[in-house]
């Protein structure tokens, strides 16, 4: 009976993390950039773009590989952000869990 509770108490505990991690990742806005500057992007806690600026600089240059380039490694550059973000709250708030036999 004693395990029940214990498992009951530690499925309450999941349950609360995940609420909070999700209200953290819903007001998490990471910045990324790429060329110096010249390519900027913002992407939330779900991974999704939410800005992106591109000087006029970039466009002048009329090099679209160069453009593509700079995009892409904004967005790989604010992904990973967004998970190093996110295994950090995660630890965080795991850190609170009292599982027998794990710690």
């Amino acid at each position: 009976m004693k395990n029940l509770q214990q498992m009951q108490q530690i499925m309450k505990q999941v349950q609360q993390i995940q609420e909070q991690l999700q209200k953290q990742l819903s007001e998490l806005v990471v910045e990324a950039s790429a060329g110096g500057g010249m390519v900027s992007v913002k992407m939330n806690g779900q991974k999704h773009l939410v800005a992106v600026r591109i000087e006029s600089e970039v466009f002048a240059s009329k090099d679209a590989d160069m453009l593509q380039d700079l995009v892409l490694a904004a967005v790989n550059e604010a992904a990973r952000k967004v998970d190093e973000q996110l295994a950090g709250q995660v630890g965080n708030l795991a850190g609170g869990l009292n599982i027998p036999g794990l710690a």
